[in-house]
């Protein structure tokens, strides 16, 4: 659980000590103490599907891909039940989804940031979830990301190879070395240099929630835009960070062949590349 969870079975009263209920989350507590917490059951979201416009890159009766645009919540979650892809994707696949990820997730195979743009895998069986999931878990999905970081990276590529886990201090971030720390190698190769800023494409090896922003900060270089890595002020009029899903290659589920899709970073990303290459003298 984490610390909020059990400050609010706090406040509902949840929480009780030697049979009287605790109101202090500073409350000390002695040898011999009984602590009860009850925990109520869990909220069933009722997920809709909803008549959301997808740019779908591919579909076939096995699956789809979809470039989900910047702001767009990948599946719901408690306060946030609608307008999220897997809304849009149940009103356009109807029951034609795999239920691997139950009820919440259905279809879903892996997830991008809410601010990251991009293309991502949704699976309508169960077969085609399997396999691409075992792609996944084998590190053999074709990932490749566009970003823009702050500052000069003076090396033209590099590959960051450092284990990443829950941040001790902020259950929201992750961080090198943190808790639970699992693998994570990130292929970096700069594309162009603006002087204070640096075009990067990044290839995933492993997938790990916020990868890419994690390993970009740690090395000094974090996103554009990236308030929870990087600075709190940020020099353009942009919500999020700076980071765009270009590429995807997989096995199909069926066919067994290779297939890749790519698709550009959205309009606002590429206008602020535009006036940076303005400002280098680049066009």
């Amino acid at each position: 659980m984490s610390r909020s969870h059990i400050q609010s079975l706090l406040d509902m009263g949840g929480i009780r000590i030697n049979g009287n209920q605790c109101t202090a989350k500073n409350t000390k507590t002695a040898l011999g103490d009984v602590v009860e917490v009850s925990v109520p059951d869990p909220v069933q979201l009722k997920i809709e599907a909803e008549d959301i416009p997808l740019d779908i890159v591919y579909e076939d009766d096995d699956m789809l891909v979809i470039n989900k645009p910047r702001g767009m919540v990948v599946h719901p979650a408690v306060g946030n039940t609608d307008g999220t892809l897997v809304n849009a994707i149940m009103y356009h696949c109807g029951d034609r989804l795999s239920s691997i990820n139950g009820v919440v997730r259905p279809g879903i195979v892996h997830r991008i940031d809410k601010d990251t743009s991009g293309l991502l895998m949704a699976a309508k069986t169960d077969k085609a979830h399997i396999s691409l999931s075992n792609q996944l878990y084998k590190h053999t999905i074709t990932r490749i990301y566009t970003a823009l970081v702050q500052d000069n990276i003076k090396e033209d590529s590099g590959t960051i190879d450092l284990p990443l886990g829950r941040d001790p201090k902020n259950r929201l971030k992750k961080a090198v070395n943190g808790i639970g720390a699992k693998n994570a190698v990130t292929h970096f190769k700069v594309i162009e240099r603006y002087g204070e800023y640096t075009l990067v494409q990044c290839r995933l090896e492993t997938g790990r929630t916020h990868q890419i922003r994690v390993h970009m900060a740690y090395i000094k270089h974090p996103l554009v835009g990236d308030p929870l890595y990087g600075s709190k002020k940020q020099p353009f009029d942009i919500k999020g960070q700076m980071l765009h899903a270009g590429t995807i290659g997989f096995i199909h589920p069926t066919t067994g062949k290779y297939m890749e899709f790519h698709r550009d970073p959205p309009e606002e990303f590429q206008e602020i590349l535009d006036t940076l290459r303005k400002e280098a003298g680049l066009i």
